[in-house]
């Protein structure tokens, strides 16, 4: 986030464009831009089925609803008012609901912490339920792939989700763009990550605290500590509760009638908003980046609202889909990481390598995204259709999925990168003149000389970046 506030934002608000799709359009071209817009398609449909899901998965555990019910309501609750307002729906709701979901999420940790006599309170029982296991420690387990849950070591982490999926979804992804390309001014639009970044590392206590709870205090109806399994294992089918299902059950667990019903409001608030968020990006994407520039480039603008909102009901339509697609897999989690893996690092490789460096050429812009995915999506069927691959592609005969999905992402980001830059060395660059407000040592930033160094955007993200490595050191 402070990667893209001080370094990548600038290009894309000063370029003028309304999506990353668009930006690719100004630096490498026509083809660059249209592989882009359609990889944004499938992933946010795909993204919009995280949410509709977990939704669905609220109802069921808290209320009783019947999951396929569920998503259905869910869904045509979220087409309406997106339909409607477009964009500016969606944005106005994701402001109510921030506090909805803030409000109403930090009632299980706070509840939970109380219950367990605090942080200390709540190692020691993770300890006691679990003694081979260390949930509790960031970076002091992570020397060796043996070591850890996930069977993965630092450099995958590091490397992997560190850099390449965190990087790339924060800067690349079409969802978080969007929005900040909608404030008032480049100033503006440098702060809106940046202060994002301070409400992001607060995340892991209304995300990460339940999850650790729910290895402490969770048990079943013979007051046995309950297990959890995978959402796409036989006992999951078979009614016994998943990893997916840790949050709502906390919820349940901590919340009376009235305080559950602010739980689940803030829950699903959420949920809404991120479905409403993904549904309209696609709308957008669709519309603008391959609707109007590659099949009807002379209708007017009522035409093209409309076709946003027919759009948005289509959207809808196919994220009921992949609805059902993320039950297939152990958790959302591996899910998610999976999709980030597929589109989120190539892009990332071909849109940072555009703005860093004025080589680059349109082919080798548009042959490193198509390789550097292809080549990512077939790591992930070569693992499916043997196994053994995986201690290959994760480096360690002890890595599991989400070790995968990692490593995997980082080898794709490699390729992409390798790919652009041999390309770009051996086809003709853009003209210099052509790349202003889109490189750098081709643009002059504004500068914000008159400005006092506690209204610069850079001295928030010095502040940030403190509070996050003092983070690191706490939870090493």
């Amino acid at each position: 986030m402070l990667f893209l506030g001080i370094v990548m934002m600038p290009f894309y608000y000063i370029s003028k464009t309304h999506s990353v799709p668009g930006f690719l359009q100004l630096r490498y071209g026509e083809s660059a831009r249209a592989l882009a817009a359609t990889m944004f398609t499938f992933m946010t449909l795909f993204m919009a089925g995280i949410d509709m899901y977990a939704m669905a998965l609220v109802l069921k555990v808290v209320l009783g609803w019947d999951i396929h019910f569920s998503i259905w309501v869910s869904s045509i609750t979220v087409g309406i008012y997106v339909a409607l307002g477009g964009l500016f729906a969606a944005i106005f709701n994701e402001v109510l609901q921030f506090f909805l979901i803030w409000l109403g999420a930090l009632l299980i940790p706070i509840l939970g912490l109380i219950e367990t006599g605090g942080w200390s309170g709540l190692v020691a029982r993770i300890h006691q339920n679990f003694p081979q296991g260390d949930y509790t420690h960031l970076w002091s387990t992570m020397g060796s792939a043996a070591n850890n849950p996930m069977g993965i070591h630092w450099t995958g982490i590091v490397f992997g989700l560190g850099f390449v999926i965190s990087f790339g979804y924060w800067t690349t992804d079409f969802l978080v763009v969007q929005r900040i390309l909608a404030a008032k001014d480049l100033r503006a639009a440098k702060l809106a990550p940046i202060i994002g970044s301070f409400f992001k590392m607060a995340v892991p206590f209304i995300v990460i605290v339940p999850g650790l709870l729910g290895l402490a205090v969770l048990t079943d109806h013979s007051g046995h500590l309950l297990r959890l399994v995978a959402a796409s294992s036989d006992a999951a089918k078979n009614g016994a509760p998943t990893y997916n299902e840790v949050l709502p059950l906390m919820l349940a667990r901590y919340c009376g009638p009235g305080l559950l019903g602010l739980g689940i409001t803030a829950l699903i608030a959420g949920f809404m908003s991120g479905m409403a968020g993904n549904v309209s990006a696609f709308s957008t994407v669709w519309t603008y980046d391959l609707y109007r520039s590659f099949f009807n480039k002379t209708a007017s603008d009522d035409h093209y609202v409309k076709m946003g909102r027919w759009c948005t009901i289509l959207g809808v339509l196919i994220s009921i889909g992949t609805a059902y697609l993320v039950m297939q897999f152990a958790s959302i989690m591996d899910y998610v990481q999976a999709l980030f893996s597929f589109f989120i690092a190539p892009l990332f490789g071909t849109v940072v390598l555009g703005m860093l460096w004025k080589r680059a050429s349109p082919a080798g812009g548009f042959w490193g995204l198509l390789c550097g995915t292809v080549s990512s999506v077939a790591m992930w069927g070569l693992v499916r259709a043997n196994p053994h691959m995986l201690s290959y592609i994760a480096l360690s005969s002890n890595a599991k999925p989400m070790a995968e999905n990692m490593y995997r992402a980082l080898w794709s980001w490699i390729v992409c990168a390798t790919v652009t830059i041999v390309v770009s060395l051996l086809t003709r660059p853009k003209p210099v003149e052509e790349l202003t407000g889109l490189v750098y040592g081709c643009t002059v930033l504004p500068s914000e000389g008159d400005l006092p160094i506690w209204k610069r955007p850079i001295f928030w993200a010095v502040a940030s970046l403190v509070v996050f490595l003092v983070l690191q050191w706490i939870f090493w």
